[in-house]
C-alpha cells in the first residue's frame, strides 16, 4: 500500500498527494475499506513533513474519499454523500431586518418578461407522446442551433445552469483531476468540483478574462482535464470576454487537446456583450452551457447544453435512468418567449436597464473613490478595506450584500463583496454613500477617505 502511494505521487505537496490519492480512488486501485498508512509513515516515505501528509488527508477527507477511525486508523470511504455547499452556505444566512437585500445575484423580476401570452398560447399542452420522445423539442432545438455561437455537435436542454455543470462534471471530471478555473469563481461551481474530489486551480484575470499567457504557463506545469469560465458578465466580476481574447484563449489550449472547456453563459440575453464561444475555434473540446433564468425567468429552470456529441450524448443518456428530460411544457413557453416579438423586446428592454443601473451606481461609487467594477450582467464587484466590517455596516444599515470570500479559489490583493446591483432601480445616490462608507475605513477605523480614481477591479 506505501510503495503503490508514493509511486503514484508526483507532486510532493499537499495537494499533489491528496490528487494522487484521490485518482487511485477513483480507478478502484484503492478500493473502499482499504487502510491507508500512517501520516508518519507516509511522511517519511516521501521525504516530506507530517504536516504536509496531515493537510492531504484532511483536503480527501473533506471531499468524503477517507475517513479517519480514530486510532484505527484512516481508511478510503465507501462511495456516497459528502457535505456540499460549503462556499454557497457562506453566502447565505442574511438577517431578517434587512430592507434591502443585494446578496442574492438573481434578476429584478418586474424586468422579466411576462409568462401570460406564452402560457396562453400553448393550448392543451399535449407535447409528449412517449416517455421516449426525444429530450428537447424539435422547434426549440432548431431555434438554439440558430442562436448558438458556434456550431454544436449535439444539444440537450437540463433544468438550468447549475444542473448543466452538474451534469457535465459528472461526466467530465473524476476524483483528483485537475481543473482550472477563473479567480474569482462562483461559490456553487468550487463546491460542485469539490464535491467530485477535483483540484481546483484558478487563473488570475484582467479586463478581458483569463490571461492567456498565465493559462499557459498553469497547463504546461500541471496537466488539467478542463477549464470553466463565464465568457459573459462574468459572476462576480462583470467582465465579458472579447472574441479576440476568446482566440487567444484557444490558441493556448489547442496545445492541449486534453482540456475540457466548459462554457457557463449564465447572463443569456441580459447580457450587453455578444455571444462568444470558443467553440468557434475549438469545436471537438468545448462544451458551452446557455442558461435562460435570468433573461426569461429563474422559474423556468431550463439551459441548454450544446458541445462534442461525445460527451453531450453522455449527459442525455445518463439523464434517461433519472428525470429522463426537462418539462416540454415549460420548453414550449420558452421558445414561445425565444420568438414572439413582445418577449423579445421586453427582453432586449430588460438589458438596457441593467446596463443603466450598473453605469448609475458604479459612477457614484467611482465619484467616492470606491474601486468596483459592473461591466455587464447584473453584479458589482467592490473592493473593501475589511471584508467582515463592511457586511456588519452595511447589515446595521438594512443593507445586504454578498461576502467576496466565497468566491476567491486564493486570496485576492484585497477584500471584496458582491452587490446585485440588477435591483437597484432608484436612490443609487444615497446607496451608493453607503457602500463606501462601509469599503473605505480611515486610519481610526471609521469613515471614507479619498482613494484614487480606479483603474480596474482588482
Amino acid at each position: 500500500m506505501l510503495a503503490l502511494i508514493t509511486d503514484a505521487v508526483e507532486d510532493r505537496s499537499a495537494r499533489g498527494i491528496a490528487a494522487a490519492v484521490g485518482r487511485l480512488v477513483s480507478a478502484g486501485t484503492l478500493p473502499a475499506g482499504s487502510r491507508l498508512p500512517t501520516v508518519r509513515d507516509m511522511a517519511r516515505e516521501l521525504g516530506v513533513s507530517p504536516t504536509t501528509v496531515s493537510e492531504a488527508w484532511q483536503s480527501l477527507t473533506r471531499a468524503g474519499a477517507i475517513r479517519t477511525r480514530g486510532r484505527s486508523g484512516t481508511f478510503v470511504a465507501p462511495p456516497g454523500l459528502t457535505r456540499l455547499g460549503r462556499r454557497y452556505v457562506q453566502m447565505s444566512g442574511v438577517p431578517a431586518a434587512v430592507a434591502r437585500d443585494l446578496s442574492t445575484g438573481v434578476p429584478d423580476h418586474d424586468l422579466l418578461p411576462d409568462l401570460t401570452d406564452a402560457l396562453k398560447r400553448l393550448g392543451d399542452g399535449r407535447l409528449t407522446s412517449s416517455y421516449l420522445d426525444a429530450p428537447v423539442l424539435p422547434e426549440l432545438e432548431e431555434v438554439l442551433r440558430e442562436r448558438w455561437p458556434s456550431r454544436p455537435g449535439q444539444l440537450t436542454v437540463v433544468d438550468g445552469a447549475m444542473d448543466a455543470l452538474d451534469r457535465v462534471i459528472a461526466t467530465v471530471v473524476r476524483f483528483g483531476d485537475r481543473v482550472v478555473v477563473e479567480n474569482p469563481a462562483f461559490p456553487p461551481l468550487l463546491d460542485l468540483l469539490q464535491a467530485v474530489g477535483a483540484t481546483v486551480v484558478g487563473v488570475p484575470m484582467d479586463e478581458h478574462g483569463i490571461a492567456p499567457g498565465q493559462l499557459r504557463a498553469l497547463l504546461a506545469e500541471f496537466p488539467a482535464r478542463a477549464l470553466f469560465l463565464q465568457p459573459r458578465a462574468h459572476n462576480p466580476t462583470g467582465i465579458s470576454m472579447p472574441p479576440e481574447r476568446a482566440a487567444e484563449l484557444a490558441g493556448v489550449l489547442a496545445g492541449f487537446p486534453g482540456v475540457v472547456v466548459v462554457e457557463d453563459d449564465h447572463a443569456g440575453d441580459i447580457a450587453s456583450a455578444a455571444p462568444v464561444s470558443l467553440g468557434r475555434h475549438l469545436p471537438e473540446q468545448t462544451v458551452h452551457v446557455a442558461s435562460f433564468s435570468k433573461s426569461h425567468g429563474p422559474d423556468l429552470r431550463l439551459a441548454a447544453i450544446g458541445g462534442p456529441a461525445a460527451i453531450v450524448e453522455q449527459v442525455a443518456e445518463r439523464r434517461l435512468l433519472g428525470p429522463g428530460w426537462s418539462s416540454r411544457l415549460l420548453q414550449a413557453v420558452l421558445l414561445d418567449l425565444l420568438t414572439d416579438p413582445g418577449a423579445t423586446a421586453q427582453v432586449a428592454a430588460a438589458r438596457h436597464a441593467y446596463l443603466q443601473r450598473r453605469r448609475q451606481l458604479l459612477a457614484c461609487l467611482h465619484h467616492r473613490g470606491v474601486t468596483a467594477t459592473a461591466a455587464d450582467g447584473i453584479n458589482l464587484w467592490m473592493a473593501v478595506d475589511d471584508q467582515q466590517i463592511a457586511l456588519v455596516e452595511l447589515a446595521a444599515h438594512g443593507i445586504a450584500v454578498a461576502p467576496g470570500t466565497p468566491f476567491c479559489v486564493t486570496p485576492l490583493g484585497s477584500d471584496h463583496v458582491r452587490v446585485t446591483a440588477g435591483l437597484v432601480a432608484d436612490g443609487f445616490d444615497d446607496l451608493a454613500g453607503a457602500l463606501a462608507s462601509a469599503a473605505i475605513r480611515d486610519s481610526r477605523g471609521s469613515g471614507t477617505r479619498a482613494r484614487p480614481h480606479p483603474r480596474g477591479w482588482r
